[in-house]
């Protein structure tokens, strides 16, 4: 319990600071590329640790199942709540209760500032998938607080 509080506070402490040097209309893709590189570096170490001792994956199917099963339970405490797939590399990960966005009021008003929230998330997933060998395209959309959608893209090498 109170490992995910700190988790969530360093998160808003981050973003805060990363949106405070970056500060203007055109910085605030500056201030959600940051947060997201940061997610990637983050997301490469985590993946190392959590898969040292778990046999090679079969395919990219079974990468994305490892990422919403044992990797969002050990960052998040829970599973994603839904996995879709159309078989041709795009993966949607849908998370009604996402807990980086719980902090936010469920109201619309906050709906513009959500980037900012998932952006490291992004680069997290992206970052451990990159290191399992699938190269990725990662975004997030909010449509209704706090449940999002991670879009996944694989990159065919």
């Amino acid at each position: 319990m109170a490992d995910e509080a700190l988790f969530q506070f360093l998160h808003s402490e981050i973003i805060q600071y990363v949106n405070s040097a970056e500060t203007g209309e055109s910085e605030n893709g500056r201030c959600v590329s940051k947060l997201e590189n940061m997610g990637f570096r983050v997301g490469q170490g985590l993946i190392e640790r959590f898969t040292k001792d778990t046999p090679r994956f079969k395919d990219e199917l079974d990468v994305m199942k490892f990422i919403c099963k044992d990797f969002w339970t050990s960052v998040f405490k829970k599973q994603i709540d839904n996995l879709r797939t159309n078989h041709q590399g795009i993966y949607v990960l849908q998370d009604n209760k996402f807990r980086l966005l719980t902090q936010l009021s469920a109201g619309k008003q906050y709906l513009e500032h959500a980037p900012k929230f998932l952006a490291f998330t992004c680069g997290l997933v992206r970052g451990a998938l990159s290191n399992l060998g699938v190269k990725s395209i990662v975004t997030a959309e909010v449509s209704v607080m706090p449940a999002c959608k991670f879009q996944v893209m694989i990159q065919k090498m």
